[in-house]
């Protein structure tokens, strides 16, 4: 076995995990070889990491991924420390895509990255916060807010100060295209795709919030679905533990295929999705258990999201939204420096990201940045909804 001597000999051995990949990989998995960066990147030359496992890397130690921490994944306001937070999520995202990915030839390192990013430009507050900065940028002309175009937009033009992160299209792409609200029983990727299509998904999603995405690989087809197989049944277990409601709530149909805990369900999922995608050119749920799926979605939808018992703070957060951007955007104009969007966002941010920007996506970007905490901070005390134990 050759000894690492030095960088060279460990940049032959990047080639040689390049070259195995043909033997491992499924056919249609995407190969490192195969990522494209907007803008070529000289020092990658000399990494001994392969293009994807560079991308997970520069998402994880990026900021924004930090503050996932104590972003809301559905349940806000509430004191209790084994409720999912957003932080979490991203990361059973990533293991059940890798755990399948490994059953179906594709690559790891590609479906890390788009997990770990794909809730990015998540706001505080979950769901409503991004319906809430949605109506107000709608309002404001800047188009509407997207969750998914935005942790696109953090990465390539908001990260390090404006000079984003550069990572491959493959990654960006499944990080835009990665709904898992949207319920599909059969994805299979639209290839050949460029960064000149991907700008354009993004004006047009801006535009028209039902413009359909479809990934351009089979990686990021995976994660659309893992999103969905890691929420469905944790948001049913934080559901039961804050006694919104009670395991024999759930609906038979879904318990008969699926299982009533979320090791059950996310159990069911996987192997449904390995059985229905293996050696396949798409990934897939079987139509029995897609149909299970809806039906345990729904019941989601009616009895969790929409549940009044978690709204009765929705109205007050949506005033502390709209009063948060008012004053931010007058504080742009007005050159106000003692703002904190001037000492704690827009301060050292490069001159191609200020002049790019109008007023308003600037402070776009730094309340979808904020977390909870941080958000309510910036609200005066006698607004702040209360925090309930539970």
């Amino acid at each position: 076995m050759k000894k690492f001597e030095n960088d060279q000999t460990l940049v032959e051995l990047k080639a040689l995990l390049s070259k195995s990949e043909s033997e491992t990989l499924a056919p249609l998995a995407t190969r490192n070889a195969a990522g494209i960066r907007r803008t070529p990147d000289d020092k990658l030359e000399a990494d001994y990491r392969q293009a994807f496992s560079v991308d997970a890397d520069r998402i994880l130690h990026s900021l924004a991924y930090a503050r996932y921490i104590d972003k809301t994944q559905v349940f806000y306001l509430v004191k209790n420390d084994h409720i999912t937070h957003r932080v979490l999520h991203v990361q059973l995202v990533s293991k059940i895509a890798r755990t399948i990915g490994r059953f179906l030839g594709l690559n790891e390192d590609l479906l890390e990255a788009i997990a770990l990013g794909h809730d990015i430009g998540h706001t505080p507050f979950g769901h409503d916060g991004e319906r809430f900065l949605s109506k107000i940028c709608e309002e404001n002309g800047i188009g509407y807010f997207h969750h998914n175009l935005q942790s696109v937009h953090f990465l390539e033009n908001v990260e390090r100060k404006g000079r984003g992160w550069n990572l491959c299209l493959q990654t960006l792409d499944g990080i835009l295209c990665h709904d898992g609200e949207i319920h599909t029983e059969r994805l299979a990727p639209a290839p050949g795709k460029t960064f000149e299509n991907l700008d354009a998904e993004i004006a047009a999603k801006k535009s028209a919030p039902q413009a359909a995405l479809i990934p351009m690989t089979l990686e990021g087809c995976l994660v659309r679905m893992a999103d969905t197989v890691s929420y469905i049944g944790r948001d049913i277990e934080d559901a039961i533990r804050l006694n919104l409601i009670r395991r024999t709530d759930l609906p038979d149909e879904s318990v008969a295929r699926l299982g009533n805990t979320n090791g059950t369900i996310v159990f069911s999922l996987v192997t449904d999705i390995i059985r229905n995608s293996y050696q396949k050119p798409f990934i897939a749920f079987s139509p029995e258990v897609s149909g299970a799926l809806q039906t345990l979605k729904s019941f989601n939808m009616e009895h969790i999201y929409l549940n009044a018992r978690i709204k009765k703070h929705t109205r007050r957060i949506e005033e502390l939204f709209i009063m948060l951007f008012e004053t931010y955007l007058a504080d742009i104009r007005k050159h106000r420096k003692s703002s904190v969007i001037f000492g704690q966002f827009m301060q050292d941010m490069t001159d191609e990201y200020i002049h790019s920007h109008r007023p308003a996506e600037i402070v776009r970007d730094f309340i979808s940045g904020m977390t909870d905490q941080y958000f309510l901070d910036q609200c005066p005390p006698s607004m702040r909804p209360q925090i309930e134990d539970r």
